[in-house]
């Protein structure tokens, strides 16, 4: 009996950490520029004495889908949204250099570039500071450019304020972090790269699926009763057997 139920507790663990990462994917349906994630298990074979006949769940690794999402035209000027391969370079909470696809830009008290979330859009030399009573306007390399506005300055003014670091490291050596941006293995820094363009005045959706993520945990959630029932299955017999043991004596 305990073999049946080791067998059952290893499957309804792992669909159990499935479960944890499709409702993150659903929580997560409409963030803007939010990756996917999803769980990869392998079958570990039982060695022991007799034929090795069973088979643990084992959680592989956690992956992350890198598919490009839905583009929607905004209109606002601090909107951008990666268009194909590619990573807006930020500063996250820990001073590293992080990445993100989410595009909806904002700017802090002082004036400095930030995602919606609070961290530092980097530049060629650091975060980007924008003047104050300027229009802004963020062409497809990064470039960040001020234009006074009329009653601050000459309207045809216009300034490059800075460039947004457009970064495109090897999806293989990126790791998610738990504030949701993306960081290399390594931690270290990457060089900016001129192929990555962005789409002014536009954000990338998230690019999990709500309804394949709805058809998933129902899914899962049959295979986590189905297991369930085994250890209950696995209980009863156990429960049996000892009552026909204790007959027999």
């Amino acid at each position: 009996m305990d073999r049946l139920i080791y067998t059952a507790m290893s499957g309804a663990k792992q669909v159990f950490l499935q479960q944890a990462g499709v409702a993150q994917n659903l929580a997560n349906a409409t963030t803007t520029g939010y990756r996917a994630m999803e769980h990869r298990f392998r079958a570990v074979p039982v060695l022991g004495p007799g034929e090795p006949t069973r088979a643990f769940a084992a959680d592989a690794s956690v992956a992350n889908v890198f598919e490009q999402g839905p583009l929607t035209v905004t209109g606002r000027p601090l909107d951008v949204a990666v268009n194909g391969a590619g990573w807006i370079a930020v500063q996250g909470g820990d001073g590293r250099e992080a990445f993100t696809r989410a595009g909806n830009l904002k700017t802090d008290a002082n004036g400095v570039l930030q995602t919606s979330d609070g961290f530092n859009v980097l530049g060629e030399g650091g975060p980007i500071a924008l003047p104050p009573d300027n229009n802004i306007v963020i062409a497809v390399d990064g470039t960040v450019s001020s234009i006074a506005r009329v009653g601050a300055g000459a309207i045809n003014n216009t300034n490059v304020v800075g460039r947004i670091k457009l970064v495109n490291p090897p999806e293989n050596e990126l790791v998610r972090g738990d504030d949701g941006l993306f960081r290399t293995a390594n931690g270290l820094p990457v060089l900016a790269d001129e192929n990555v363009k962005l789409t002014p005045e536009a954000l990338e959706g998230s690019n999990a699926n709500a309804v394949d993520a709805m058809v998933r945990m129902i899914s899962l959630a049959r295979q986590f009763e189905m297991q369930i029932k085994m250890l209950q299955t696995a209980d009863a017999n156990a429960r049996t057997a000892s009552q026909i043991l204790t007959i027999n004596r």
